[in-house]
């Protein structure tokens, strides 16, 4: 005898159960994320537009009726007068003779050590990476005592120093910037260059390339997003130093562009309308390299995001 299963009486379709509330939509959220990053900025802007507003001012203006009141009189008053008080051309120029050479200094040395640690491998390979970075972890002020002493034992030639001594010389300062700075390129040069495929030089030292060749025509073209962003950060850093140069530096004159907004204060009387307008003006040089290689810079920032 066979037994037959009766399948069971068709009932009613189960309705599916409602999904719980997933949150806020994503034009919601999207809404919410601008209007926190656009507050973010503008509280970083505020102090750069608080400069703007005070240097527009004048000093009779701001002192009768305060700083936080509203304007009687916007001019660019302030700012012809800084630039003709405190002798900006001059110390524009120092910056230059300082910045340039001790970006590029940086940049090719730090190369050169990246490209020795990262291409090639050997026992202390790590340890000499760790070396390189780790002067960066001592302050300044640390390093001052010892390092007055010893540019005051350096001699130069006439030529380099009129002081015939690493002190108060412009050399002085390029050379303190470019053994301060190596350590932190060459170790964002030296992980970039890792993500670079070894096979690459390894067929060019097939075809008998030496390494220098390597280096100068096959690694460094490939490192120019890292070489933008690094350039970006080391010429605002070196502009804008002051400790260095008010230590090593003697002469007033030879001292970078920072040292200028020193001339705006008096004895007896400061105008800060006066020194809001100079240092407005001292910063577009930074803005300048920011927006000449800004594409690069964010390029070069954002390298293996995407891995």
């Amino acid at each position: 005898m066979t037994a037959t299963v009766t399948p069971p009486a068709a009932g009613p379709r189960s309705r599916r159960a409602p999904l719980p509330d997933a949150g806020p939509s994503r034009p919601r959220r999207q809404t919410g994320r601008h209007v926190l990053l656009g507050g973010i900025a503008f509280l970083w802007l505020v102090p750069l537009l608080w400069a703007v507003y005070t240097s527009m001012r004048p000093y009779s203006d701001t002192s009768r009726h305060g700083y936080l009141s509203l304007p009687h009189s916007l001019g660019f008053e302030n700012f012809g007068t800084a630039w003709q008080q405190s002798g900006m051309p001059h110390f524009f120029w120092n910056s230059v003779l300082i910045t340039v050479p001790a970006v590029l200094g940086t940049l090719l040395f730090s190369a050169a050590v990246a490209f020795f640690v990262s291409r090639f491998d050997f026992r202390w390979n790590v340890v000499l990476l760790m070396l390189f970075t780790a002067g960066n972890l001592l302050p300044a002020q640390v390093l001052i005592t010892p390092l007055y002493r010893l540019y005051l034992l350096i001699p130069l030639p006439g030529w380099m120093s009129d002081s015939f001594l690493l002190y108060n010389s412009v050399w002085g300062i390029i050379v303190i910037h470019i053994a301060y700075q190596c350590g932190f390129c060459t170790f964002v040069l030296s992980n970039y260059m890792r993500t670079i495929p070894k096979e690459i030089t390894e067929a060019a030292l097939v075809d008998g390339a030496p390494v220098w060749r390597q280096f100068f025509q096959i690694v460094l073209p490939l490192c120019r997003p890292a070489f933008a962003a690094l350039a970006t950060l080391e010429s605002i850093w070196i502009y804008n130093d002051f400790f260095w140069s008010l230590a090593l530096i003697e002469t007033g004159d030879k001292r970078p562009i920072t040292s200028a907004l020193a001339n705006l204060q008096g004895q007896y009387f400061t105008n800060p309308n006066l020194i809001a307008a100079g240092a407005l003006m001292t910063a577009i040089p930074t803005l300048l390299v920011y927006f000449a290689l800004q594409r690069q810079f964010i390029s070069g920032l954002t390298l293996g995001s995407g891995k």
